[in-house]
């Protein structure tokens, strides 16, 4: 059985590659050739932590697993990433154990890398402007994937901390010295081609009056029904699209809180392996405003592992 470190994982999932299992990914979820069972999570008794267990099973990967996660907010203040865990995989034929891999690492590029997959279907050919909320792991791996699939030149940085925003921008300059990257309000941020929420909001931090016609979101960094990062202005200007319908349904707040409020009558136009499949049409026009709003599938951890297996001979 093979151990795949966070160096490992970084150096053979690279952005582009991660994009194209993606694709495979949703793919396959759309098409109901994953086994999905419900994820679970429940609290650790007297801390600040919460465990996870999210297992699946493909064929069209050739794997069976789980994704095993610890969730601690206040991580950052130790320097830690918010999620760390292991990814557990399987031959789905034989049952043999193949790997373990780092999943905190996984989480980050293939999360970043399903945007990436919404972006390249869904974003203008022309969009050249990035407007990112948010400053922590998440916002750098976005960067990287908005990059493999679009030819960007500025970037724009909001955070609730300017010097965190700055300091960003300082340190993302020296990896992309071809961009432009500085802190900006959040009204300019979100007034660019690509906007990506990657916050730890609970309420909106963007607003659907900030948007420019022919731009596209991904939102990002929630995953509960009672959470949102942007507003429902910003929901009901958009022609949406998620990474599951079922897990939208429970986890979606952005949506969700959207249609609680009326703001629109239904939560999504289809996932994005539909989008794929030529199943739902993707971008109508220009001057469209397209949404992707991601939860996080086990599909997308599998099939991220099974290019990593494939890269690693």
């Amino acid at each position: 059985m093979r151990y795949f470190d966070a160096d490992q994982v970084r150096e053979l999932l690279t952005p582009i590659r991660c994009i194209d299992a993606m694709d495979r990914a949703m793919r396959a979820t759309s098409a109901g050739r994953v086994d999905r069972p419900l994820r679970s999570f429940w609290p650790v008794s007297g801390q600040d932590t919460i465990f996870g267990l999210m297992p699946g099973a493909s064929s069209d990967c050739g794997l069976v697993g789980v994704k095993v996660i610890t969730s601690v907010p206040s991580n950052a203040e130790r320097g830690l990433p918010f999620i760390q865990g292991v990814v557990l995989v399987f031959d789905v034929e034989d049952g043999r154990p193949l790997a373990a891999m780092d999943g905190a690492e996984i989480t980050a590029i293939r999360t970043a890398a399903a945007s990436g997959l919404a972006t390249r279907e869904l974003a203008r050919t022309e969009a050249r402007t990035l407007g990112i909320f948010g400053t922590g792991v998440q916002a750098a791996s976005h960067l990287d994937a908005m990059c493999a699939v679009r030819n960007l030149a500025e970037v724009l940085v909001w955070s609730r901390r300017a010097e965190a925003a700055e300091r960003f921008c300082e340190e993302q300059a020296a990896r992309h010295p071809d961009l432009t990257l500085r802190a900006a309000p959040p009204e300019q941020a979100a007034a660019c081609d690509v906007v990506c929420t990657v916050t730890s909001a609970t309420e909106p931090v963007l607003h659907g009056e900030w948007l420019q016609p022919g731009a596209h979101l991904n939102l990002v960094g929630t995953h509960t029904p009672d959470a949102r990062e942007v507003d429902g202005h910003a929901v009901a200007r958009s022609r949406v699209y998620v990474d599951a319908l079922a897990s939208a349904e429970r986890e979606a707040g952005d949506l969700l809180l959207a249609q609680t409020e009326g703001a629109v009558q239904e939560l999504a136009l289809g996932e994005i392996g539909q989008v794929l499949l030529g199943e739902v049409p993707g971008r109508g026009s220009a001057e469209e405003i397209t949404l992707y709003k991601s939860v996080g599938l086990v599909p997308q951890d599998l099939f991220a592992a099974a290019a990593i297996l494939e890269a690693a001979g």
